[in-house]
Protein backbone atom coordinates (compact mmCIF):
# COMPACT_ATOMS: atom_id res chain seq x y z
CA UNK A 1 0.00 0.00 0.00
CA UNK A 2 2.97 2.76 0.93
CA UNK A 3 4.51 1.84 -2.71
CA UNK A 4 0.89 2.69 -4.28
CA UNK A 5 0.84 5.76 -2.25
CA UNK A 6 3.92 6.94 -2.84
CA UNK A 7 3.65 6.88 -6.51
CA UNK A 8 0.31 8.70 -6.21
CA UNK A 9 1.74 11.25 -4.70
CA UNK A 10 5.19 11.36 -6.65
CA UNK A 11 2.86 11.33 -9.69
CA UNK A 12 0.89 14.14 -8.28
CA UNK A 13 4.16 16.49 -7.23
CA UNK A 14 5.67 15.93 -10.51
CA UNK A 15 2.39 16.86 -12.22
CA UNK A 16 2.23 19.94 -10.20
CA UNK A 17 6.03 20.69 -11.03
CA UNK A 18 4.63 20.24 -15.25
CA UNK A 19 2.08 22.97 -13.94
CA UNK A 20 4.63 25.50 -12.48
CA UNK A 21 6.64 25.09 -15.10
CA UNK A 22 4.47 25.96 -17.64
CA UNK A 23 2.86 28.54 -15.99
CA UNK A 24 5.93 30.56 -15.49
CA UNK A 25 6.91 29.68 -19.18
CA UNK A 26 3.42 31.55 -20.38
CA UNK A 27 4.52 34.91 -17.79
CA UNK A 28 7.86 34.41 -16.85
CA UNK A 29 9.03 36.24 -20.16
CA UNK A 30 6.81 39.58 -19.30
CA UNK A 31 8.02 39.96 -16.27
CA UNK A 32 11.06 42.12 -17.29
CA UNK A 33 8.59 44.39 -19.05
CA UNK A 34 6.29 45.02 -15.98
CA UNK A 35 9.02 47.25 -14.01
CA UNK A 36 10.05 49.43 -17.66
CA UNK A 37 5.80 49.95 -17.98
CA UNK A 38 5.19 50.98 -14.19
CA UNK A 39 8.48 53.57 -14.86
CA UNK A 40 7.43 54.98 -18.21
CA UNK A 41 4.13 55.40 -16.17
CA UNK A 42 5.15 57.11 -13.56
CA UNK A 43 7.58 59.44 -15.24
CA UNK A 44 5.83 59.80 -18.42
CA UNK A 45 8.69 59.37 -20.18
CA UNK A 46 8.86 56.75 -22.96
CA UNK A 47 12.96 57.67 -24.52
CA UNK A 48 14.43 55.13 -22.32
CA UNK A 49 12.47 52.23 -23.71
CA UNK A 50 13.01 51.31 -27.61
CA UNK A 51 9.81 50.61 -29.44
CA UNK A 52 11.76 48.51 -31.88
CA UNK A 53 12.40 46.14 -29.11
CA UNK A 54 8.65 45.62 -29.59
CA UNK A 55 8.93 45.17 -33.27
CA UNK A 56 11.82 42.20 -32.57
CA UNK A 57 9.16 40.51 -30.33
CA UNK A 58 6.22 40.76 -32.21
CA UNK A 59 7.92 39.79 -35.26
CA UNK A 60 9.41 36.77 -33.74
CA UNK A 61 6.32 35.45 -31.25
CA UNK A 62 4.07 35.82 -34.70
CA UNK A 63 7.18 33.69 -36.46
CA UNK A 64 6.76 31.11 -33.75
CA UNK A 65 3.06 30.52 -33.78
CA UNK A 66 2.99 30.30 -37.60
CA UNK A 67 5.83 27.57 -36.85
CA UNK A 68 2.86 25.99 -34.26
CA UNK A 69 1.22 24.61 -37.46
CA UNK A 70 4.03 22.96 -38.82
CA UNK A 71 5.34 21.61 -35.54
CA UNK A 72 2.99 21.17 -32.62
CA UNK A 73 5.52 21.69 -29.99
CA UNK A 74 4.48 22.43 -26.11
CA UNK A 75 1.12 24.06 -25.80
CA UNK A 76 2.61 27.05 -23.16
CA UNK A 77 5.02 28.10 -25.69
CA UNK A 78 2.40 29.02 -28.26
CA UNK A 79 0.37 30.51 -25.27
CA UNK A 80 3.78 32.35 -24.09
CA UNK A 81 4.07 33.48 -27.80
CA UNK A 82 0.16 35.10 -27.32
CA UNK A 83 0.64 36.73 -24.20
CA UNK A 84 3.69 38.13 -25.05
CA UNK A 85 2.15 39.94 -28.21
CA UNK A 86 -0.37 41.42 -26.08
CA UNK A 87 2.62 42.72 -23.60
CA UNK A 88 4.32 44.48 -26.72
CA UNK A 89 1.11 46.08 -27.55
CA UNK A 90 0.69 47.43 -24.35
CA UNK A 91 4.00 48.73 -24.19
CA UNK A 92 3.68 50.52 -27.39
CA UNK A 93 -0.02 52.12 -26.37
CA UNK A 94 1.52 53.63 -23.17
CA UNK A 95 4.89 54.73 -25.02
CA UNK A 96 2.67 56.03 -27.79
CA UNK A 97 -0.08 57.94 -25.81
CA UNK A 98 2.84 59.41 -23.50
CA UNK A 99 4.72 60.93 -26.51
CA UNK A 100 1.55 62.22 -27.75
CA UNK A 101 0.96 63.96 -24.36
CA UNK A 102 4.13 65.50 -23.78
CA UNK A 103 4.68 67.00 -27.48
CA UNK A 104 5.06 70.73 -26.75
CA UNK A 105 3.52 71.60 -30.36
CA UNK A 106 0.98 69.48 -32.26
CA UNK A 107 2.71 66.69 -33.87
CA UNK A 108 2.77 66.33 -37.40
CA UNK A 109 1.18 62.93 -37.95
CA UNK A 110 2.98 59.78 -39.08
CA UNK A 111 0.40 56.59 -40.06
CA UNK A 112 1.44 53.61 -41.55
CA UNK A 113 -1.19 54.22 -44.63
CA UNK A 114 1.45 56.93 -45.53
CA UNK A 115 3.76 54.34 -46.90
CA UNK A 116 6.81 56.83 -45.86
CA UNK A 117 9.70 54.71 -44.68
CA UNK A 118 11.32 57.35 -43.47
CA UNK A 119 8.98 56.97 -40.53
CA UNK A 120 8.50 52.92 -40.56
CA UNK A 121 8.00 52.02 -36.60
CA UNK A 122 8.02 55.71 -36.10
CA UNK A 123 4.13 56.35 -36.19
CA UNK A 124 2.15 58.72 -34.18
CA UNK A 125 -0.71 56.79 -33.66
CA UNK A 126 -1.26 53.18 -31.76
CA UNK A 127 -3.47 52.13 -34.51
CA UNK A 128 -0.91 52.31 -37.18
CA UNK A 129 1.12 49.18 -35.23
CA UNK A 130 -1.95 47.63 -35.13
CA UNK A 131 -2.38 47.94 -38.84
CA UNK A 132 1.05 46.89 -39.95
CA UNK A 133 0.81 43.82 -37.97
CA UNK A 134 -2.20 42.87 -39.04
CA UNK A 135 -0.78 42.65 -42.51
CA UNK A 136 2.21 41.27 -41.33
CA UNK A 137 -0.02 38.34 -39.86
CA UNK A 138 -2.19 38.19 -43.19
CA UNK A 139 0.76 37.65 -45.11
CA UNK A 140 2.31 34.98 -42.75
CA UNK A 141 -1.01 33.05 -42.29
CA UNK A 142 -1.45 32.39 -46.51
CA UNK A 143 2.79 32.13 -46.84
CA UNK A 144 2.20 29.17 -44.20
CA UNK A 145 -1.22 27.53 -45.26
CA UNK A 146 0.45 27.12 -49.20
CA UNK A 147 4.19 26.15 -47.53
CA UNK A 148 2.95 23.83 -44.89
CA UNK A 149 4.00 20.49 -46.11
CA UNK A 150 7.53 22.36 -47.16
CA UNK A 151 9.33 21.14 -44.15
CA UNK A 152 12.60 23.11 -45.26
CA UNK A 153 10.20 26.22 -45.16
CA UNK A 154 8.76 26.03 -41.81
CA UNK A 155 11.92 24.98 -40.06
CA UNK A 156 13.48 27.94 -41.56
CA UNK A 157 10.33 29.80 -40.25
CA UNK A 158 11.10 28.04 -36.95
CA UNK A 159 14.56 29.02 -36.54
CA UNK A 160 13.83 32.74 -37.57
CA UNK A 161 11.74 33.33 -34.93
CA UNK A 162 13.89 31.53 -32.14
CA UNK A 163 17.32 33.19 -34.17
CA UNK A 164 15.25 37.10 -33.84
CA UNK A 165 14.36 36.90 -29.79
CA UNK A 166 17.63 35.56 -29.14
CA UNK A 167 19.45 38.71 -30.67
CA UNK A 168 17.34 41.48 -28.87
CA UNK A 169 20.33 42.13 -26.65
CA UNK A 170 22.91 42.82 -29.35
CA UNK A 171 22.33 46.13 -29.78
CA UNK A 172 22.50 47.03 -25.84
CA UNK A 173 25.60 44.97 -26.07
CA UNK A 174 27.20 46.94 -29.13
CA UNK A 175 26.10 50.26 -27.50
CA UNK A 176 27.65 48.84 -24.60
CA UNK A 177 31.36 48.34 -26.31
CA UNK A 178 31.00 51.66 -28.55
CA UNK A 179 30.31 53.82 -24.99
CA UNK A 180 32.80 51.72 -23.08
CA UNK A 181 29.93 52.55 -20.44
CA UNK A 182 26.79 50.63 -19.19
CA UNK A 183 25.56 53.73 -18.24
CA UNK A 184 21.92 53.98 -18.21
CA UNK A 185 20.99 50.50 -18.85
CA UNK A 186 18.73 48.82 -16.40
CA UNK A 187 21.22 45.86 -14.36
CA UNK A 188 18.27 44.26 -12.53
CA UNK A 189 16.23 44.27 -16.49
CA UNK A 190 19.53 42.17 -17.81
CA UNK A 191 19.49 39.78 -14.66
CA UNK A 192 15.77 39.01 -15.17
CA UNK A 193 16.45 38.59 -18.56
CA UNK A 194 18.94 35.99 -17.94
CA UNK A 195 17.05 34.44 -15.31
CA UNK A 196 14.25 33.87 -17.56
CA UNK A 197 16.15 33.19 -20.74
CA UNK A 198 18.61 29.72 -18.28
CA UNK A 199 15.09 28.92 -17.38
CA UNK A 200 13.52 28.93 -21.11
CA UNK A 201 16.68 26.98 -22.22
CA UNK A 202 16.30 24.38 -19.53
CA UNK A 203 12.34 23.82 -20.57
CA UNK A 204 13.46 23.54 -24.06
CA UNK A 205 15.92 20.97 -23.45
CA UNK A 206 13.81 18.83 -21.08
CA UNK A 207 10.82 18.80 -22.67
CA UNK A 208 12.51 18.06 -26.24
CA UNK A 209 11.37 21.38 -27.76
CA UNK A 210 12.64 21.68 -31.37
CA UNK A 211 16.23 21.70 -32.27
CA UNK A 212 16.03 25.43 -33.10
CA UNK A 213 14.46 26.44 -29.51
CA UNK A 214 16.94 24.98 -27.12
CA UNK A 215 20.28 26.26 -29.79
CA UNK A 216 18.90 29.67 -29.96
CA UNK A 217 17.87 29.74 -26.06
CA UNK A 218 21.58 28.90 -25.48
CA UNK A 219 22.47 31.38 -27.89
CA UNK A 220 20.32 34.33 -25.86
CA UNK A 221 22.05 33.03 -22.66
CA UNK A 222 25.61 33.47 -23.77
CA UNK A 223 24.32 37.25 -25.32
CA UNK A 224 22.81 37.68 -21.74
CA UNK A 225 25.65 37.01 -19.26
CA UNK A 226 28.29 39.00 -22.31
CA UNK A 227 25.80 41.87 -21.14
CA UNK A 228 26.66 41.20 -17.69
CA UNK A 229 29.91 41.17 -18.05
CA UNK A 230 30.19 43.84 -19.89
CA UNK A 231 28.98 45.73 -16.14
CA UNK A 232 32.07 44.07 -14.40
CA UNK A 233 34.62 45.24 -17.24
CA UNK A 234 32.82 48.91 -17.36
CA UNK A 235 32.02 49.36 -13.59
CA UNK A 236 34.25 51.95 -13.01
CA UNK A 237 34.11 54.13 -16.56
CA UNK A 238 32.29 57.37 -16.70
CA UNK A 239 28.97 57.59 -18.16
CA UNK A 240 30.40 58.78 -21.90
CA UNK A 241 29.41 62.30 -22.96
CA UNK A 242 27.47 61.74 -25.86
CA UNK A 243 25.08 58.75 -23.70
CA UNK A 244 21.64 59.21 -24.75
CA UNK A 245 18.38 57.24 -23.75
CA UNK A 246 16.98 54.80 -25.61
CA UNK A 247 18.91 53.24 -28.85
Amino acid sequence: MDWIINDELGLTVGHLVGWTSASFMVVGGVLPYIPQYRQIKQTQDPEGFSLHVCLALLVANTLRILFWFSSRYELPLLVQSVVMNITMFLMIHLCVRVRRNNAIMHMRERVFSDFDSRYFWQWTDFQSYVDFMLVVWAVGAAITYLMLSVTWFMETIGFLAVFTEAMLGLPQFVRNYKNKSTHGMSICMVIMWTAGDMFKTGYFILRHAPTQFWICGTLQVSLDLAILLQVYIYRKNPAPRNAHRGD
